[in-house]
């Protein structure tokens, strides 16, 4: 009962983190500023009452429309919104009350702003990874030196893993093939996860893309893969059932 109560409270705080999600997918690629202008109609420029600006309420009592202008709002809007809400819910009522909680629910939160601003723009912005390794480095405190040595390590290990991966890909075939926001972005996912964590998303974003992004591309020649989908979706399984994983693998290992 009191953990679904501060999933409940967790899920509130979550809507709103999600309206600044939307707000960072928006105006990142573009270099706007997160903080002015205030939200604004993408269609005609109004600016957004507080009242029109309730996360997910407001879009459905607006019908999905601009209360000026008639025209309509996307869906990512709302969708994005109850997405950060639920994953808050779910990492506080599941974790309970607590930094593991805490991390989860931000970790995941920056991982859905990653995959959807580099699905559409085959960019990830410096602040979701220089911004999330600080965090992720801060919230390791929480452990002692221990943790925080663990999380450094980390970090170092998945900037240092895809850096060396761009060198070896430009050196063999002589073209970029690695971008530079998916190396600081494995930086980031280091300092949540640790070197472990890092191996487990690198493997598993490398299985979803070969998976699911090559035969959706078949025969088309010089598609560029937006690889932090993959590596952001692998980073949250890593994050929820890594431990099971690689508990699972060592036993394996064990048994051949």
């Amino acid at each position: 009962m009191f953990d679904a109560f501060w999933g409940v409270v967790a899920g509130v705080f979550g809507l709103m983190f999600g309206s600044f999600l939307n707000v960072c997918i928006v105006r990142l690629p573009i270099d706007e500023s997160l903080i002015r202008p205030r939200s604004k109609c993408p269609k005609c420029g109004h600016m957004v009452g507080w009242r029109d600006n309730i996360p997910v309420f407001s879009w459905f009592a607006l019908r999905g429309k601009c209360r000026h202008c008639g025209e309509s709002i996307s869906w990512q809007y709302p969708l994005v919104e109850a997405l950060v809400g639920v994953i808050w819910a779910a990492s506080f009522w599941y974790y309970g009350l607590g930094v593991t909680a805490a991390s989860g629910a931000i970790f995941v939160t920056i991982l859905l702003g990653i995959g959807i601003t580099d699905a559409r723009h085959y960019l990830i912005p410096d602040e979701y990874t220089w911004g999330g390794l600080v965090m992720g480095l801060l919230l390791s405190l929480a452990g002692g030196l221990g943790g925080f040595l663990m999380a450094f390590v980390g970090a170092a290990t998945g900037f240092g893993l895809l850096l060396f991966v761009a060198w070896a890909g430009k050196k063999a075939f002589g073209k970029e093939a690695m971008g530079g926001g998916d190396i600081k972005m494995m930086a980031m996912v280091g300092a949540f996860l640790g070197w472990k964590g890092v191996l487990l998303t690198i493997f598993g974003g490398a299985l979803l893309g070969t998976l699911i992004f090559i035969p959706l591309n078949l025969g088309k020649r010089d598609r560029l893969v937006p690889f932090g989908v993959f590596l952001a979706a692998a980073a949250a399984i890593a994050f929820v059932f890594g431990g099971a994983i690689v508990d699972w693998y060592v036993r394996y290992l064990n048994g051949m």
